[in-house]
């Protein structure tokens, strides 16, 4: 039997995933993290991006869309506390698209009140719902994403 780690995916609306997984990959802030059990213990940023959970006796991997928040490491438990946490599988592609596109337009025609931040926020959380929606693909198609 594969040695496994407790996972707690929550955001502020819901809890969207609590069990047991044999890895973890997250969208750090700094780059992809890979979390095996008797990982170190570890607080981080993550950014938007796909959250990809190796379920004990499933093929395929968990993918949970996070739009931000905390990755925290402790002995045997990994909790992630997101902005927004969506089930990839319920991610919405045509949405992201328009919100992708939208952003961009607001950062091209920057007018008197224009918020970079914001448009930077909601340009990064749509490429993190594109990636996540291409990783799922890749996934169906029996790639390793």
């Amino acid at each position: 039997m594969a040695m496994t780690l407790q996972v707690d995916v929550v955001s502020a609306e819901t809890s969207i995933y609590s069990g047991q997984a044999e890895m973890v990959i997250a969208p750090g802030a700094g780059g992809e993290l890979g979390i095996l059990p008797r990982h170190a213990p570890l607080i981080t940023q993550i950014k938007p991006g796909a959250l990809q959970l190796k379920v004990p006796g499933q093929d395929e991997d968990e993918l949970v869309f996070v739009s931000g928040g905390i990755l925290e490491v402790q002995p045997g438990v990994v909790t992630v506390l997101a902005d927004t946490a969506i089930r990839a599988h319920d991610l919405d592609e045509a949405k992201a698209l328009e919100a992708k596109r939208l952003a961009e337009e607001a950062m091209s025609n920057r007018g008197e009140d224009f918020n970079y931040a914001a448009a930077s926020a909601e340009l990064a959380e749509a490429m993190g719902q594109l990636a996540a929606i291409t990783k799922l693909r890749s996934k169906l198609r029996g790639g390793r994403g």
